[in-house]
């Protein structure tokens, strides 16, 4: 049986032997939008939550637009022209409305990689584009304290605007249930004292910080609570389908949007499966996602729930970027010196977490449940010790290999990775 995983910018093609019992996990087939643009622009004037866009326009002077970085494939090279020939109609100046990309703790997207994030040259050409700097103290205003102790400082310029727009895409998120609305205000445009210390072990060990779950999610009511502080704000959000055409979009007050979106992806996305495998394969859900290491253990957590316990997860990502921060790196060396347990120990009572060391907690999720291997072309030599996982040279061999270890010809396999979270329901 021959099978394709999402890599790099094309498929992986794995030839697997037809004796084994394979079963391919990806989405229902989703309805799609025939026009994505009429489905927005119909949004606008009936909103999900809030008023019309052009009421909210004609009562503000200034706008902010936050986009997600490079590593989320939002189609804003549909939407943002749409949103913002609304503004322009409403009789905003284009002067007064800047786009800011939503980095969080990530690297800034610039040059002819800001120009393909966009996605419309005429968007480029008339529109101040700008990144977010998390370290930046001066471009930050603080807004107190959340009833956690969660000090909460906010880019200004989102802060400072009249009207405030978050666009993203909804997809699971290992770690706030879901992805877009209020996700990409905190961490996206949030300081780093902030996202260290809601990216703390205290958080991301909860049992309700995981894919697909909001309610008992300390980490979305931390975001939630966030986003009141801030004084609200409105959303654009996008869901996709596997092939990555858009299937909803809608706009509206951020978080009653984003639940919007939510409940429309939510029955796609997080896919029912009757019984645990000790062998699954699955993806980083290719470019851009799977542009670093760091990204790809979202693709390791994503199949837990269907991994039996002590069986093999076999995983595909180019890390065309390599590992990922220098920080994440370092993060990586302290794992591999100190050890699983160890490691957990020093992270466990921090107030704030050094930045990008949740990637590492969260790929020992994947450990605790079995072995991990990873077929990867984009890593040197060195980078593969630091992965803190097996380096495989054949998703075939490998599955070949965990089938004859585990005596079970049964194998589970999620093209699309972690843009499809199975749930065990037996």
């Amino acid at each position: 049986m021959d099978i394709s995983l999402n890599y790099g910018k094309s498929q992986l093609s794995v030839a697997l032997p037809d004796e084994l019992d394979v079963t391919v996990i990806r989405k229902p087939d989703m309805p799609l939008l025939a026009d994505p643009v009429a489905a927005l622009e119909a949004s606008f004037a009936a909103p999900d939550g809030g008023a019309p866009l052009a009421t909210l326009a004609a009562a503000a002077k200034t706008a902010c637009i936050l986009i997600c970085d490079i590593t989320r494939p939002v189609p804003n090279g549909v939407i943002l022209a749409p949103l913002l020939r609304a503004l322009l109609a409403a009789g905003m100046k284009a002067e007064n409305i800047s786009i800011l990309v939503a980095t969080g703790l990530h690297r800034p997207n610039e040059g002819d990689e800001l120009a393909e994030l966009v996605g419309d040259s005429w968007v480029m050409e008339n529109f101040r584009v700008e990144n977010h700097f998390a370290r930046d103290n001066e471009a930050h205003v603080a807004l107190g304290q959340t009833e956690s102790g969660t000090v909460v400082k906010l880019d200004k310029r989102f802060v400072n605007a009249d009207l405030r727009i978050a666009t993203g895409l909804v997809e699971p998120h290992f770690m706030a249930g879901w992805s877009g609305g209020r996700k990409v205000i905190a961490p996206g445009v949030a300081h780093a004292e902030t996202i260290t210390t809601f990216h703390s072990a205290r958080f991301m060990e909860q049992p309700g910080c995981d894919n697909c779950i909001l309610d008992g999610n300390p980490l979305h009511a931390e975001q939630l609570e966030i986003v009141a502080m801030l004084g609200g704000a409105h959303a654009v959000n996008v869901v996709i389908d596997e092939e990555r055409r858009i299937s909803l979009a809608n706009f509206g007050e951020v978080v009653e949007s984003h639940l919007k979106a939510v409940d429309h992806v939510r029955a796609y996305a997080e896919v029912a499966v009757a019984e645990r495998f000790a062998t699954v394969v699955t993806s980083a859900a290719g470019y851009p996602l799977d542009k670093t290491y760091y990204q790809t253990v979202k693709g390791m957590v994503g199949p837990l729930d269907i991994l039996a316990p002590g069986g093999t997860l076999v995983i595909a990502s180019a890390c065309s970027e390599g590992m990922g921060s220098a920080e994440y790196v370092a993060s990586q060396k302290r794992l591999i010196e100190r050890g699983a347990e160890q490691f957990m120990r020093d992270i466990e009572f921090k107030s704030h977490a050094a930045v990008d060391e949740w990637q590492t907690e969260m790929l020992l999720k994947s450990l605790r449940v079995g072995r991990v291997g990873l077929y990867t072309g984009g890593l040197t030599d060195d980078e593969h010790g630091l992965t803190g996982v097996e380096i495989i040279d054949s998703v075939a061999d490998a599955v070949a290999t965990a089938v004859a270890a585990a005596g079970d010809k049964r194998v589970a396999v999620i093209p699309e990775g972690p843009y499809v979270v199975p749930r065990y329901r037996p």
